[in-house]
């Protein structure tokens, strides 16, 4: 029967319950914090976001944030927002003040979105601001006000101070990474020196901008000093290394635009064009971005983003009067970049050798990328090594974000993946034996190995990360020693040819149960023995226990629970001062000595720790 369509089937709905049914539409996807792009850290860079626009616009030069595992609490010390429209501001959709771009300039916010899904999303969210010895306090749960005080008398220094408690309701199982918190830190310092940011205890402050960041961010010497460019309202620092592909970091008014946009496309090209014309030779662009390092930050006014997360940038003009992001770029590159290079003539003939170098490995293996290419459309299409989603095949861009890939090993475990999975989203990669350890090889080897070039025709990284298939490269091996050897070798391949899926954060270890405890009631999947000791308490005397040796052994209707929306993964990320070439060198190389004690060694702490 069809339903009935008359007035009584048209509802409104309060802002509240807008953003509760629609989260997406707002903060992006969910996720329970286990990367970086998850729901928990947008709605603190939300309520950071309004308190780095105060200091741009030069008030306030000290932030407080504290996160716990659980409440966040943000504390500037600008102008604090109007004492008779904090209601306004903290619960009523599209107020604020950044309509008004004398006020905010080139702010981060503009739609006066944000704090509120931040309120909406919370169980707790409470607001204080204070401005010329007065204080006005508000606090909301799920976006109702609970409590609302009077006006009152502070001696504290002018400025907003707001907390908050995501809702476990739907931020499901959440926790913060302390590595994502503070790399968040350390970018909000970086773009705006002289900022001092206290977090946790630790102070993150920037002298010397997109320099610093990039001096942080290297794993190893690069291959010469940064070169740092300023200008107005723009600013850029790059270098080149020995690791394989391009490495960027793109903000917009001290947004972080991990999806690039209009200014990252510009500045890629502008920097092919200035070394082109630099040394008057039509290089290809992959040779002069080979292996490539750089950040650039502008600032536009009222910057059109693509989403309301804010990841990448839609804007073709600077500002109403100004000239397209696309020339602003360019020119300034052209003429920074080309004078820095006639004045540094060591930097350029050894940026011109780093080049030649490229050329010369791209050429040797141009040949066997083509018959490699054949090979990987004849073996998707025949052999169907890849069991792919739907969501490639149709245009809803919240879905695309969504869609991952396990790489399985084994038909057993790659065929219970196959009968669980959502088809619309989730894809599988079977591999075939333990794949080659790539530590050392040239990439070269991408092309000759099999596996290694199916793996990558599946995923579409050849030319570039920007066109991954898929959000989340997931890895999904048995929890024995087969299985880990499985996954050293795969991250060790990922990390020696395309070290931005890791470094971006695309890449996890699928985490499933060791055991399962189940008695005529109740079933409980443990993925550690703490767990498996807690369901036989909690579930009483003799219960039936399973210990899982293989994914192959999880029968589908089990794996269901493990890939869907319970499901459990483990980032594979890089921490601070970590060099890949030294880490790849230790573990994979032929160290076996020094590999061993260290083995022995942490043995013997487990074995005390236990």
């Amino acid at each position: 029967m069809t339903p009935k369509y008359d007035e009584g089937s048209i509802k409104t709905l309060d802002w509240q319950e807008h953003i509760r049914r629609r989260p997406g539409m707002y903060i992006g996807k969910l996720g329970d914090g286990s990367a970086s792009d998850d729901g928990i850290y947008v709605l603190l860079k939300e309520v950071m976001d309004n308190s780095i626009d105060e200091f741009m616009m030069g008030f306030g030069k000290k932030i407080d944030v504290e996160v716990s595992n659980e409440l966040i609490s943000v504390r500037d010390y600008g102008r604090g927002i109007p004492l008779g429209k904090l209601l306004d501001v903290a619960s009523k959709m599209n107020t604020g003040a950044k309509y008004d771009s004398k006020v905010f300039k080139k702010s981060v916010g503009l739609n006066g979105v944000g704090i509120k899904a931040v309120n909406a999303l919370s169980t707790s969210f409470n607001i204080k601001a204070f401005r010329e010895g007065e204080v006005k306090e508000i606090t909301f749960s799920q976006g109702m006000v609970t409590d609302e005080k009077p006006l009152g008398k502070t001696e504290e220094p002018n400025g907003t101070m707001v907390s908050f408690i995501p809702d476990s309701g739907i931020f499901r199982n959440y926790g913060f990474r302390n590595d994502y918190i503070v790399n968040m830190m350390k970018n909000y310092s970086f773009l705006n020196s002289g900022l001092v940011l206290n977090c946790n205890g630790e102070k993150f402050q920037s002298r010397n901008g997109l320099k610093d960041l990039l001096e942080e961010n290297l794993d190893a010497e690069p291959l010469y000093p940064v070169i740092h460019l300023q200008g107005e309202d723009i600013e850029a620092a790059i270098t080149h290394g020995n690791q394989y592909g391009e490495d960027y970091y793109s903000f917009v008014n001290g947004q972080h635009t991990t999806q690039g946009g209009t200014h990252l496309l510009a500045f890629r090209e502008a920097i092919v064009k200035t070394v082109r014309d630099f040394y008057k030779k039509d290089f290809d662009p992959s040779d002069i971005r080979a292996s490539i390092i750089a950040a650039i930050s502008i600032k536009v006014e009222e910057p059109v983003f693509e989403s309301q997360t804010k990841t990448k940038l839609g804007s073709k003009d600077i500002g109403p009067d100004g000239p397209s992001v696309r020339n602003h770029v360019v020119n300034f590159i052209q003429k920074e970049l080309d004078n820095y290079l006639h004045k540094n003539q060591e930097v350029a003939d050894v940026l011109l050798r780093r080049i030649q170098e490229s050329e010369r490995e791209r050429k040797a293996i141009s040949g066997i990328k083509k018959l490699a290419k054949q090979r990987a459309k004849k073996a998707n299409l025949h052999n169907k090594k890849l069991r792919d989603c739907r969501v490639h095949y149709n245009t809803n861009k919240e879905q695309k974000e969504e869609a991952s890939i396990f790489i399985t090993e084994g038909d057993s475990a790659s065929g219970s993946i196959t009968k669980s999975r959502d088809v619309n989203t989730q894809a599988v990669f079977s591999l075939k034996g333990k794949p080659l350890n790539t530590f050392g090889l040239t990439k070269k080897v991408v092309y000759e190995n099999e596996e290694f070039n199916l793996l990558q025709a599946a995923l579409n990284i050849e030319e570039s990360m920007e066109d991954l298939r898929y959000n989340k490269v997931i890895i999904a091996t048995d929890a024995d020693v087969d299985g880990m050897h499985i996954r050293l070798l795969l991250i060790t391949f990922f990390l020696q040819f395309f070290p931005e899926l890791v470094k971006k954060g695309h890449l996890y270890i699928l985490q499933t149960p060791l055991f399962r405890v189940r008695n005529k009631k109740k079933t409980i999947y443990c993925y550690s023995e703490e767990e498996r000791v807690g369901a036989i308490g909690e579930l009483g005397k003799n219960p039936e226990i399973t210990r899982f040796k293989g994914l192959g052994e999880i029968s589908p209707d089990e794996f269901k629970h493990f890939i869907g929306e319970d499901i459990r993964l483990e980032p594979v990320v890089m921490k601070k001062h970590e060099s890949v070439s030294q880490m790849l060198q230790f573990y994979m190389g032929k160290n076996t000595p020094d590999r061993q004690e260290f083995i022995i060694e942490n043995l013997y702490v487990e074995k005390d720790e236990v």
